[in-house]
């Protein structure tokens, strides 16, 4: 697949410190859009000085931030990442190439390199979550993370209606339900390079995530 063919959106709030590192890594060819989902720091500038699309979406929530950025694609892929640095965007390639062979989503199983790189209190709510996905709908999943490759179409049709944390949830769920192929690939991560986590960065956050991924499932 061309990379001209593939929007990569990175959904984010306070992230100037490392938004520009992580465009300026997207592979070439590649659509970047930023969303910013209530910034008060100067994330959107860093975005548009490294080449990025800026979209702004004032309602708060993952789930919002992403549906945004997809919006706003006029690529037939689409792709996530966050925008923390924890992850390569050279990776989002070997998704893409997963949709080439035959695959209707591809999404990336963290690795931390190190312990304190995903606290555990955040990895069990992800890897609850997966399990249940794997025996209901024989999704050859592990993780519930951020990177992931999908055709806009097939997004769009899936109708994911989540605005807040559940959104990789509803997506993951709608595409077992619909019979996706779904494909899941290693991916690197890695302490973010700058601010905090909204989710993993504290059990308060990973809490409300569980909330959200709970109530997706029910």
């Amino acid at each position: 697949m061309n990379p001209t063919e593939v929007a990569v959106i990175i959904p984010c709030r306070n992230e100037a410190g490392s938004i520009g590192d992580v465009v300026s890594r997207v592979p070439a060819g590649m659509q970047s859009i930023v969303v910013d989902n209530g910034s008060d720091d100067a994330t959107a500038d860093r975005a548009r000085e490294a080449g990025a699309t800026v979209v702004y979406e004032s309602e708060p929530g993952y789930g919002s931030a992403v549906t945004a950025g997809v919006t706003a694609a006029d690529r037939d892929v689409v792709c996530t990442i966050d925008g923390d640095g924890s992850m390569d965007p050279a990776e989002l390639l070997d998704l893409v190439a997963d949709l080439d062979r035959g695959a209707d989503l591809a999404v990336g199983r963290r690795r931390p390199d190190s312990p304190r790189t995903w606290p555990l209190h955040a990895r069990a709510g992800s890897a609850a979550v997966a399990a249940y996905l794997r025996r209901r709908y024989h999704l050859p999943i592990h993780d519930i993370g951020p990177m992931r490759a999908i055709r806009r179409d097939t997004l769009m049709s899936l109708g994911v209606a989540d605005r807040q944390s559940g959104y990789p949830v509803e997506l993951l769920l709608r595409a077992g339900q619909a019979g996706l192929r779904v494909t899941e690939r290693d991916v690197r991560y890695t302490v973010r390079t700058a601010g905090q986590s909204k989710v993993s960065g504290s059990i308060r956050g990973s809490v409300r995530a569980a909330r959200d991924f709970v109530m997706v499932l029910r």
